[in-house]
């Protein structure tokens, strides 16, 4: 540390001597952080108020002649090399002269910017008199931490950046920079914390168990940490048992914990003891003792508990309180949007779904939800689609009331019609999941993928979800096949799609039932088990890809040949019902029935002939005649070549 003034130090000797603390002005955490333009070494311009977009940014005064004073600098600067793509912005800023902090970029090999302090910017941020000074800004140019000095300092500043970085999912770099510090600290509990998380955040269980084990023999405050932690990994592994005696262990030693009692709310949820689990989670929110990257769970399960019992303004109190004491807590930022989209108010949603884009571009939640706010305030803005649809969903809960079913087809039973999909209802069991609108994300993905295959048509999800509005249909009555049945066939659908999610601790488990509404008939059920970690993109193209294969398999494509001229001819099938081109059809010619026993037996049909799609319009497409047993003319029947039923 370095001490700058004179007048500082004989401040700070006097403290000392009567015991006391000195100030020195710090910025408080959510202050606005001051805003600046300054030049780098080689006269680029960096301007802190176009950064608002950056997720996290780190400026780092300090002395280009003191070694001391860069330590931080550099150990951040070996992290960072070694974890590239990291969206971690670090600007280094200096009063020292260009040459002196040249000299040190020349010799350190620093990779970030060095920005050189002729407009007083040490002062905006009290950085002057102690270096280095270190501040943390989170989104919106919000000031998070703030530090000062070398030494200890420093080690308490990477320890606090590793926590910044668990709450932002950074699991890879929080650990590097918790490793670092326990390099040099290897009795650095804080430290150990962070990477037993990081670990049991990437489901790294063993990993986790072992970190939480090794902390729980250092010490006291050690011991409440590790304890603390193993019953997060025994929640996670199922052992409910084991994590319960533990957090009665730490409740025991360290009352005033909170996360205790959140690891305690939900194992009471998942065992549906829901006035219990509510309890616990009101006991979090009474105790003030635990770490950064924990804070936040408390509200949002206190919130997600209200908003299943559809106390939506009072989730949504919890939620904000998630996000005020970690701005990167984007689980509340979209659960808060859901609150809303419940109700209704779906410019609210919307709102709540792009702050949570603001944090994380790519979220998945955040990025279906939003797609569907906007859709849904497109609808009612636009009064013509809005009452289409409007009379839609009354004529179909009339024709559901009456009993009856869709549209008849035509006296043609032989030519395939346009696979239609409706996913009914998902419901979602189990533990108390600390993201909600998992099955609205999964289902509406799905339906994205299957839509995109042309092969399968999946009934919009605002027209189910605003049928089952109109008339008043929940998870209790769709819980019945033959409901499910009937709303299926009034939404012209040849399947329906429905199963449920159990959110059990070692992750969730997905259940999926297709049922042919004209046979009742299950042609497929699909049972996942979705880890903490999974990836949504991965397991949703095997999903496609396996409806898929039994939609081809199950339901191939049939119809007739319209007009044959030499070696072409065009089939009465289009994009309509999902062909493309390069699919085979064989062409079928009836045999005679054998009689035997005074009955007829019917053979099944026998293949003459084969055809290749080569190109498509709507309703027809035109073929290439590959072989024929005898000359093809209009009327022949056809039906779709099973080559290996995979996706196309």
């Amino acid at each position: 540390m370095i001490l700058k003034h004179p007048l500082f130090l004989m401040i700070l000797i006097v403290g000392i001597l009567f015991g006391s603390e000195v100030s020195y002005g710090q910025l408080p955490p959510g202050q606005a952080a001051p805003v600046f333009s300054l030049k780098d070494l080689k006269g680029q311009t960096y301007d802190l108020s176009r950064m608002k977009e950056r997720p996290l940014i780190i400026l780092y005064f300090f002395d280009a002649e003191s070694r001391p004073s860069q330590e931080g600098l550099l150990s951040l600067n070996q992290l960072t090399k070694q974890y590239k793509g990291t969206d971690l912005t670090t600007w280094a800023i200096t009063l020292s002269s260009k040459d002196r902090a040249t000299k040190f970029v020349e010799s350190s090999g620093l990779s970030f910017p060095v920005l050189l302090d002729v407009s007083k910017v040490s002062d905006l941020y009290q950085a002057r008199q102690i270096l280095p000074t270190i501040c943390t800004i989170g989104p919106g140019l919000k000031m998070l931490d703030y530090f000062q000095g070398g030494g200890k300092t420093t080690e308490t500043m990477l320890v606090r950046l590793a926590e910044r970085e668990l709450q932002r999912k950074q699991t890879k770099l929080a650990k590097a920079l918790s490793e670092e510090v326990v390099k040099k600290n290897p009795q650095h509990v804080k430290a150990k914390a962070v990477k037993g998380y990081a670990a049991l955040k990437e489901d790294k269980l063993a990993e986790a168990e072992e970190t939480f084990k090794d902390l729980s023999q250092q010490g006291a405050q050690g011991e409440i940490i590790g304890k603390e932690g193993l019953a997060a990994v025994y929640a996670r592994k199922g052992e409910t048992e084991k994590a319960l005696q533990l957090t009665r262990e730490v409740e025991q030693k360290a009352p005033d914990r909170a996360y205790v009692h959140v690891i305690k709310g939900d194992i009471l949820y998942g065992q549906d003891k829901k006035k219990e689990a509510e309890s616990a989670y009101q006991t979090a929110l009474q105790k003030k003792e635990g770490e950064l990257y924990q804070e936040a769970v408390k509200y949002n399960q206190m919130g997600r508990y209200y908003a299943g019992a559809k106390q939506y303004p009072k989730a949504r109190e919890y939620y904000d309180q998630a996000l005020t004491v970690d701005p990167y807590y984007i689980e509340g930022t979209t659960n808060k949007g859901l609150t809303y989209e419940k109700e209704g108010r779906w410019d609210k949603a919307l709102e709540s779904y792009r702050q949570a884009l603001g944090l994380e571009k790519t979220d998945p939640f955040a990025v279906v939800l939003a797609k569907k706010a906007q859709e849904m305030i497109e609808l009612q803005r636009d009064a013509k689609r809005k009452e289409r649809t409007d009379q839609l969903i009354k004529e179909l809960a009339a024709r559901y009331r009456d009993q009856k079913a869709g549209a008849k087809k035509g006296e043609d039973t032989w030519t395939s019609q346009p696979m239609v999909l409706s996913f009914v209802d998902f419901q979602e069991k189990g533990g108390l999941a600390e993201r909600d609108g998992f099955s609205t994300v999964l289902i509406t993905q799905l339906a994205d993928h299957l839509n995109a295959s042309g092969r399968v048509q999946v009934v919009e999800r605002v027209l189910v979800e605003r049928l089952l509005e109109e008339l008043n249909l929940g998870s209790s009555e769709l819980a019945n096949p033959e409901t499910a049945l009937h709303l299926g066939r009034v939404l012209a659908a040849r399947l329906i799609g429905t199963g449920s999610l159990l959110y059990l601790p070692q992750g969730t488990l997905f259940s999926l039932r297709l049922i042919d509404t004209e046979t009742s008939a299950i042609p497929q059920v699909t049972n996942k088990q979705l880890g903490p970690n999974v990836s949504l993109e991965k397991e949703l193209f095997h999903l496609n890809r396996d409806i898929l294969k039994t939609v081809i398999s199950k339901y191939p494509l049939r119809g007739y040949l319209v007009k044959v001229t030499g070696d072409q001819a065009i089939l009465n099938l289009g994009s309509k019902q999902g062909v493309v081109s390069g699919t085979k059809f064989e062409v079928l010619e009836e045999q005679e029935p054998i009689k035997y026993k005074g009955k007829a037996l019917q053979s099944a049909p026998r293949a003459i002939g084969q055809v290749e799609v080569v190109r498509v319009e709507p309703d027809l497409c035109h073929v290439k005649i590959l072989n024929q047993e005898r000359p093809l003319k209009a009327d022949d029947k056809i039906q779709e070549k099973m080559e290996g039923a995979g996706p196309r």
